[in-house]
């Protein structure tokens, strides 16, 4: 804040004394109030570049020197040309108008082929390295550290950065749910970059002709030849119909969960009560939920099932059970009968 008063004083007097040297003092303010809206918009510029990335500044910068080379060689061509009374009032304007269009032009296709260019550059020298790019939902959703930790997902993730501005939305949301998922998924990021078995890219290209993180993370890795790491089950239909490979911590998981099989004894313990009279619920360590029937009454207690059935559903997998106790009485009544 000091700095900018600083500049706005500089500018302001500057102003002043610039203007004092061709007029008097009631004109000359005119001068001090130019000084102090330059600084007003050297400053706001200076907040508009804060949000560029450096790569895109710089590329800005060259592409602006090399409009500005060309406008420089074509002026002087015309010096060539036969110069009369008339042309050399219509000179410096032509002069003047090469120089703002070369130098617009440069600047402008410098600072959008620059990305491109990097990221030609970025996979030439990394021609054997493998990209993964990674959805919001996967970051907040932070399994992928855990993952990436064990060693089972290799290559480089990559982090584009209109992922990174929607987990700082989410962050700065005034609903407090979202907030913390927010806040969760920047540390999940902050984990990741400091862990020495992962290795993280953050990408500054972005699509502004597409609307939603969703299009641009397509866009992104058709662009990159990437896979897209997700747990979004709607990302993940519309990136396969586009011929995309996707990577869904949610299927990883459920392919992880121990097979079951009809006729396996299990310990469990009876956690409360089922939906249907009599029943019993109980839980894995992954979560799976175990419907065990006749069991009601040991609530609280460690029992051991006999799994019936297995029912995958979207919403995970159920195993239903009856307690083996009842089984057996079961078996031992049939026995007798035949007796």
């Amino acid at each position: 804040m000091i700095i900018k008063i600083l500049l706005m004083a500089a500018c302001s007097i500057s102003g002043y004394f610039i203007a004092s040297t061709y007029y008097e003092f009631p004109i000359a303010l005119i001068g001090l109030f130019s000084g102090f809206l330059i600084a007003i918009s050297v400053i706001r510029a200076e907040q508009a570049i804060r949000k560029v990335s450096l790569r895109v500044i710089f590329g800005g910068v060259v592409g602006m020197i090399i409009g500005l080379f060309i406008a420089f060689f074509l002026a002087y061509g015309l010096t060539f040309v036969g110069v009369t009374w008339e042309k050399q009032q219509v000179a410096p304007w032509i002069y003047a108008l090469l120089t703002g269009i070369m130098g617009y032009l440069g600047l402008v296709i410098g600072s959008k082929k620059i990305e491109e260019f990097s990221l030609f550059s970025f996979s030439q020298t990394k021609e054997s390295a493998d990209y993964g790019i990674l959805d919001t939902s996967v970051i907040i959703d932070g399994r992928i550290a855990d993952i990436c930790d064990t060693g089972f997902i290799e290559g480089t993730l990559v982090v584009p950065r209109f992922v990174l501005d929607e987990l700082q939305y989410i962050a700065d949301s005034s609903d407090s749910m979202k907030r913390s998922r927010g806040r969760r998924g920047l540390d999940i990021l902050n984990r990741m970059q400091r862990s020495n078995g992962i290795n993280i890219e953050v990408v500054d290209q972005d699509f502004p002709k597409l609307k939603g993180v969703d299009a641009k993370l397509v866009a992104m890795a058709k662009k990159m030849n990437a896979r897209i790491i997700t747990n979004d089950f709607n990302l993940n239909k519309v990136a396969e119909l586009q011929g995309i490979k996707i990577l869904n911590v949610n299927e990883l998981a459920n392919a992880l969960k121990p097979v079951v099989l009809p006729g396996e004894i299990m310990t469990v313990k009876i956690i409360k009560e089922g939906k249907e009279p009599g029943q019993g619920v109980a839980y894995l360590d992954d979560g799976t939920m175990i419907i065990v029937d006749h069991a009601q009454k040991y609530q609280g207690s460690t029992v051991e099932v006999i799994v019936t059935s297995v029912l995958q559903t979207t919403a995970g997998r159920m195993i239903f059970s009856e307690m083996k106790e009842v089984v057996n009485d079961k078996k031992t009544y049939g026995f007798s009968a035949k007796q």
